[in-house]
């Protein structure tokens, strides 16, 4: 006997909203940030190997590529770390009401773009 209705029909009629939206970025910035850190020690290893090792991510990292990912990092660090506030204030059972977590929801979105934002300004007064 075979049933013929859909296991989840509410994902057919599911409306996205800012919770959600903030829930499923922050697992993959989670994973993004991990291979970042992982990179990060990698290249750190590699200046044990010398000199000319280093120049070639040097030159990597100041390339236009290397500068996008640089500002997408510097982003999803950001916003794992927003969210993780948000998380935090959760935690101690503050922030559910919807139209709290909509707005913080929010916060933690036009945050992270604005602190990426400025971090990048900053960054290029001092270079």
């Amino acid at each position: 006997m075979e049933n013929k209705e859909p296991l989840s029909p509410h994902i057919q009629i599911y409306r996205w909203h800012i919770s959600s939206l903030v829930s499923i970025s922050h697992r993959i910035t989670g994973i993004v940030n991990i291979v970042a850190i992982t990179l990060i020690c990698l290249w750190a290893s590699l200046l044990l190997l010398g000199e000319s090792k280093y120049e070639t991510i040097e030159f990597f990292l100041n390339s236009f590529l290397g500068k996008f990912i640089i500002l997408g990092l510097t982003w999803s660090f950001l916003f794992q770390i927003l969210s993780e506030i948000r998380h935090l204030i959760m935690d101690f059972g503050y922030g559910f009401e919807l139209q709290t977590s909509k707005i913080t929801g929010l916060i933690v979105i036009i945050g992270s773009i604005v602190l990426t934002i400025t971090f990048y300004l900053i960054g290029k007064n001092f270079i």
